[in-house]
């Protein structure tokens, strides 16, 4: 069977991912063979950088591909890199911002040319930048909180709800540990370059409105959220959206999206 040629009349988007070492005083680079891991890497202590290049465009023709993901490592590894060694050297202020901005800038010679660049600052904080709104980021925080539902329409049988729900109908309920992520745009700062609402009003925000509200809650029987409301993944994620956007948007943060996890397998997010 012959595989059919990619429609290069489409656009696509294609993600590479770029993993490095800085290292820190009394540790050494070196050019690891291991790039799934890091390359550099240090031998001892330093910074894990993982950063994520998105490109949009048509891919060619004839090869078939968008974009030469070796050129991002070469990019990425020789000209983005050594901006994070240079400041840890020298105590230069580099908010993460400026280095996105900066990222951006060393890729500017990729075709199609870089939709994002995103930092993981930690394995529950991301912030992205877009080359199409260099005056704004994105921030992904996670969160986690603990709490009992059941599943069940009072408008249905008996019968009915436990075909629909299985064990999640259990008259008693049962629970889970959610995770959720909230993705909020925001502006940069002028004066001092860092998100002009930044991750600790996010989370502030998110605690009053979400967590706090449900942590270690029943949902059907705690909350007037779920009173009437069946606690689906999909409703929960709806619901949390609605509690922060006007908060959120008060502080000058737009919110993009929620994503709910309900176990590891199943998660859920609004708007699409």
């Amino acid at each position: 069977m012959v595989c059919p040629p990619v429609a290069s009349g489409d656009l696509h988007e294609l993600a590479r991912i770029v993993r490095f070492m800085v290292p820190l005083a009394g540790s050494k680079s070196y050019g690891s063979l291991n790039t799934f891991a890091s390359s550099p890497a240090a031998d001892g202590l330093g910074l894990f950088v993982e950063l994520e290049v998105r490109c949009a465009g048509r891919p060619d023709a004839t090869t078939g591909y968008l974009v030469d993901i070796g050129a991002i490592d070469r990019l990425i590894r020789r000209q983005v890199a050594p901006l994070l060694a240079t400041a840890l050297e020298t105590g230069e202020s580099l908010p993460a911002p400026a280095f996105l901005g900066r990222s951006l800038a060393a890729l500017a010679t990729l075709s199609p040319p870089v939709r994002s660049v995103a930092l993981d600052l930690t394995p529950f904080l991301r912030i992205e930048m877009e080359s199409a709104n260099m005056t704004r980021v994105l921030l992904r925080q996670r969160f986690e909180f603990a709490a009992a539902h059941r599943l069940h329409c009072p408008e249905l049988s008996a019968e009915r709800n436990r075909e629909l729900f299985g064990k999640c109908n259990n008259p008693n309920g049962h629970g889970h540990n959610y995770r959720i992520e909230v993705a909020a745009a925001v502006s940069i700062d002028a004066r001092t370059g860092m998100p002009a609402v930044g991750v600790d009003r996010l989370e502030e925000i998110v605690h009053e409105q979400v967590i706090a509200r449900f942590d270690h809650k029943h949902l059907n029987l705690d909350t007037t959220e779920f009173a009437s409301l069946n606690p689906s993944v999909e409703n929960i994620a709806t619901v949390c959206h609605r509690l922060l956007q006007a908060p959120l948007a008060n502080v000058g943060a737009e919110l993009r999206t929620v994503t709910v996890w309900e176990t590891g397998k199943t998660s859920c997010t609004y708007p699409a």
